[in-house]
């Protein structure tokens, strides 16, 4: 087998190996050796493997941790395969390298072989930390997945409504567990996901009491509000779910999953489920539905909402490996889980399924709040560190939910990094973006006055009230008790429109 050396940069990421498994007197079965090491420590890692015969089918190797299509294993595995071509694609996370190549399985084959991934950008080393907020997988697998995604935090959904993973086993003294360093998660997550959508809840000591919820009823903002009395962290899975604006007008939500499971390392998942549709003349196929997601999280922030942006991949229900969709946070020191979580709900964060971002404007990192005297107009100079395997044509800089400026990344280079600056002469937020990779916001006060748009908090009303008339239950004090969120919801969002300092 012959391994392509010189490596190509970081903007075209990706290796090749070719090559055939020659006979071997002495084998009595078909199989290869693989053995996977990090190029610059040489120390055996974890990795996540594509494997495929001639016909395109994904091999399952016994004893490895498989899903949908690909297996996770560290350092080194056994392939007793049967004779024929095989290709393969192998990654750990957005930060190495991938390899691709294929080879030939000959009779009485026995063969070992070593593959090295390259590291090309270190993200915890800039005090970056990845996280995926959407886990269905076993517990028992956890620790593996998440070093062959290179992944530090990892909350696993073990309830959902009327499943419970826990049910007559006895829970750990401790619901986080560390491991390999500073990598971390916590075996507690759950997800109540019904008719008006699915709430995420990180760091309960216990289930929520979810198992007999229909539909409609209770509703979900219950289970909200019992969950924040507790202390917990809930994210919205999803911005277009229909109930996702009467969560927002509680205050209680702490996050919002804008790289959520309907983006896919296989491709875009083009519907919103059962949630709000989408107009698909203004969002058509294949990325509408992921613009659809921004639209509606930047008419969140038009409306001097503060809500951090998340990431999940879902994986254990949808295809995605562990990790395909994650959110970096940014930890100063030392990483722990209470601190991971604190700087998350603090907006200091990047979002992304591919290309990797190290913002900067003035020193500070999104989610800072720069305030500007009334009458006065801010320029804000935004730096900027992208390292990618994917091919990217361009950079926007977001500027009150429309585009600032459009950047070429040839341009991007000979810039030093740095992009056009902005200027602000009312409040207002901003953020870099790639499709799809994506800076949490940063905002400006001019004057101490949160810029409140008229056009986006009437979006929000009107949803509600579309929502409201979807709402039908048989029984009138039941009708009455999930109605009594969304009326309120309704008058935050009237109130909202009249408060409105911006169109």
């Amino acid at each position: 087998m012959r391994f392509l050396r010189g490596l190509p940069p970081a903007l075209l990421a990706t290796a090749a190996v070719v090559g055939s498994i020659c006979p071997s007197a002495a084998a009595a079965n078909e199989q290869l050796t693989i053995k996977v090491a990090d190029r610059d420590t040489g120390k055996p890692i974890a990795v996540r493997m594509h494997l495929k015969n001639a016909k395109g089918v994904a091999v399952k190797p016994p004893g490895a941790p498989f899903w949908k299509d690909h297996f996770a294993f560290e350092g080194e595995i056994t392939l007793k395969l049967p004779r024929g071509n095989y290709t393969f694609e192998m990654e750990r996370g957005p930060e190495y390298l991938d390899r691709t190549g294929y080879f030939t399985i000959e009779p009485f084959a026995n063969d070992t072989k070593a593959i090295d991934m390259k590291r090309f950008i270190d993200m915890p080393k800039a005090l970056w930390y990845a996280g995926d907020l959407h886990v269905h997988r076993p517990v028992e697998q956890i620790e593996l997945l998440m070093k062959a995604e290179d992944l530090h935090v990892a909350p696993v959904i073990a309830w959902w409504n009327a499943k419970n993973g826990w049910t007559g086993k006895k829970l750990p003294e401790s619901l986080v567990t560390k491991f390999d360093g500073n990598r971390f998660y916590h075996v507690l997550a759950g997800e109540d996901e019904r008719k008006g959508g699915a709430l995420l809840f990180f760091n309960l000591d216990k289930p929520l009491d979810i198992a007999d919820a229909r539909p409609e009823f209770p509703s979900p903002m219950k289970y909200l509000l019992a969950a924040k009395e507790q202390g917990a962290h809930v994210d919205a899975e999803k911005p277009f779910w229909w109930d996702f604006p009467v969560w927002l007008a509680s205050g209680k939500l702490d996050s919002v999953g804008l790289a959520n499971n309907h983006q896919q390392r296989s491709g875009m998942m083009d519907n919103e489920a059962w949630g709000k549709p989408r107009d698909r003349t203004l969002f058509p196929a294949p990325r509408g539905n992921g613009r659809w997601s921004q639209e509606i999280y930047y008419h969140v922030l038009n409306c001097g909402i503060r809500l951090p942006p998340s990431a999940g991949s879902a994986s254990g229900v949808l295809p995605n490996p562990v990790g395909y969709n994650r959110v970096y946070v940014h930890v100063d020191g030392e990483l722990t889980w209470e601190k991971w979580f604190e700087g998350l709900r603090a907006g200091r964060v990047v979002v992304t399924n591919g290309p990797l971002l190290i913002p900067s404007v003035r020193g500070q990192l999104p989610g800072h709040v720069f305030r500007v005297d009334a009458g006065e107009t801010a320029e804000f100079e935004i730096g900027l560190t992208m390292s990618t395997r994917d091919k990217v044509e361009y950079l926007e800089v977001i500027q009150n939910g429309q585009v600032a400026s459009e950047v070429r990344l040839a341009d991007w280079k000979a810039a030093g990094g740095k992009l056009p600056p902005i200027k602000f002469e009312r409040s207002g937020w901003y953020k870099d973006t790639y499709r799809f990779a994506s800076t949490g916001p940063y905002y400006v006060e001019v004057g101490y006055e949160r810029r409140i748009s008229r056009r986006s908090a009437q979006f929000f009303l009107d949803w509600v009230r579309e929502r409201m008339k979807k709402v039908e239950l048989p029984d009138a004090a039941e009708q009455r008790e999930v109605l009594q969120y969304h009326q309120a919801a309704e008058a935050y969002w009237q109130a909202l429109v009249e408060k409105a300092n911006a169109e």
